[in-house]
């Protein structure tokens, strides 16, 4: 039986959303519970097995605060800003979350030992018991975490016990020095450093789990595959997309604010700009009174004394006209930026707005082709299953029929066959002709040049590739395989 293997799921983000805080602990309500269940892999009857560690001891889940708020009491008591804080969208990294479990089998006799879990759906598990084990190994992995980042900067260590299989959610604030630093911690210079940090840090975390019987798995960076069940996928896309509606339902409210904003800015201009009209006009009309007035002086009018008193009247309303206007300029001025400002947030928070429902599309065709990929997968085995079953029912005479046939390969050697399509596909004859020859098939006896056409897509490409791999794979001697 091959070493169960340990799992370490990497995941930061720019905050928490209380929605992820609400699935971590189970802050549900009797609707939310029932979404849960009908969409993913909880059992209700095992919900109370949950726990969370808390200064490396093993305590009741607390559901009295969200994760956001413990993370909002936890940067108050230290003095420290959420960068995050007070912007429209977040732009900073200030929440690493952890996944850390391993192997279905292991993990479940860690929790269980040898109590009978029942996965079906719906089933009733309030039979079972929480084993001490889960617990040692849970405390383990928080010690690994507080000596390695800092026992403060832990908000969450929860351990669900209700999931298919059981895990634990950290949620870490990658902090040092009293300073969001997620840089310096976790992603370094460039993405090599960061590959040689992740890669130091699954085999720190094999030294943990050795003591519990399991190994470190084949690096994410050489198999490009991700240590998530399909459950864990789910989930992951259902958070994303989750968080993408909040953004969206976000930015839609902050539009709203905006134009409100752009409202009241256009009045205010509008009004300061009637102001500065109705002052330029009243100034005009008092220069031209006061020129006036010289002009009478200068002409030698018969009481030069009262017309001087006049000027000096004159002189003070337009030094008090023009103090206003000066005023109500720059208020103007000051309107017409705020003005455009808020019209740039407009179109900058219109196209981010449009940036996040095109993004959160993406995913949904990435949730529909993944369905899309499973679904084919299990209708080929299926298919191939069936046929083997069938065939096997058939006279010798009936089975020629399908020699040499694509299905027949598979249902004999999927596998081998499945690979060295693949090699094909890649590229790779020659390597694609010494597998065959190497486990029962002929190889290619063909000398013309094997190769994708100019014009040929991906899926023509793909078939071509399959029944090439098909015939290869077939006993060069052309016996028959013994049925």
């Amino acid at each position: 039986m091959a070493t169960p293997k340990q799992v370490m799921d990497f995941r930061p983000s720019k905050g928490i959303t209380t929605a992820q805080s609400n699935e971590h602990q189970r802050r549900w309500t009797e609707k939310g519970w029932g979404s849960a269940e009908a969409t993913g892999n909880y059992d209700r009857s095992r919900e109370r097995l949950n726990f969370e560690v808390r200064g490396g001891k093993v305590c009741p889940l607390d559901k009295s605060r969200s994760i956001p708020e413990r993370m909002a009491d936890i940067l108050r008591s230290r003095g420290i800003k959420d960068p995050n804080e007070g912007l429209a969208e977040p732009r900073f990294r200030t929440v690493v979350n952890f996944i850390f479990g391993g192997s279905r089998d292991r993990m479940t006799e860690l929790a269980f030992g040898d109590q009978k879990v029942n996965l079906t759906h719906g089933a009733d598990n309030s039979h079972l018991t929480r084993c001490k084990d889960i617990e040692e190994w849970a405390k383990d992995v928080y010690r690994f975490v507080a000596d390695k980042y800092g026992e403060e900067n832990i908000v969450a260590f929860i351990v669900h016990l209700d999931e298919t299989n059981p895990h634990v959610h950290c949620t870490l604030l990658p902090i040092k020095d009293g300073k969001f630093a997620y840089k310096q911690i976790f992603a370094g210079k460039d993405k090599y450093e960061f590959s040689a940090r992740m890669k130091a840090l699954h085999s720190e975390f094999a030294d943990v789990n050795k003591r519990w019987g399991m190994e470190r798995g084949t690096s994410v960076s050489e198999t490009g595959a991700r240590h998530r069940t399909t459950e864990e996928y789910r989930r992951q896309l259902s958070e994303q997309c989750t968080t993408i509606e909040q953004s969206v339902a976000s930015h839609q409210r902050t539009l709203a604010s905006l134009q409100s904003d752009i409202r009241l800015a256009e009045r205010r201009v509008k009004g300061l700009t009637s102001m500065v009209n109705n002052l330029l006009q009243e100034k005009s009309e008092k220069e031209a009174a006061l020129a006036e007035l010289h002009r009478q002086i200068l002409a030698g009018h018969d009481n030069p004394d009262a017309l001087r008193k006049q000027v000096q009247e004159l002189e003070r309303e337009l030094s008090t006209i023009q103090s206003k206007l000066d005023d109500k300029q720059e208020k103007l001025s000051e309107a017409d930026r705020k003005l455009d400002a808020l019209r740039e947030e407009m179109t900058a928070m219109k196209e981010r707005t449009e940036e996040l429902r095109q993004e959160a599309h993406r995913y949904s065709d990435t949730i529909r082709q993944g369905a899309d990929t499973v679904l084919r997968s299990a209708l080929l085995e299926n298919m191939v299953s069936e046929f083997s079953e069938r065939v096997a029912q058939l006279s010798n005479e009936g089975k020629d029929v399908f020699d040499g046939s694509l299905l027949q390969a598979f249902a004999e050697n999927g596998t081998d066959v499945m690979y060295c399509a693949t090699l094909l596909f890649l590229g790779y004859v020659d390597d694609a002709t010494t597998f065959a020859e190497g486990h029962g098939g002929g190889g290619s006896s063909s000398d013309l040049k094997w190769g994708r056409d100019d014009d040929e897509d991906e899926r023509a490409w793909a078939r071509r590739c399959m029944m090439k791999a098909a015939r290869m794979m077939h006993p060069s001697s052309g016996k028959k395989k013994k049925r």
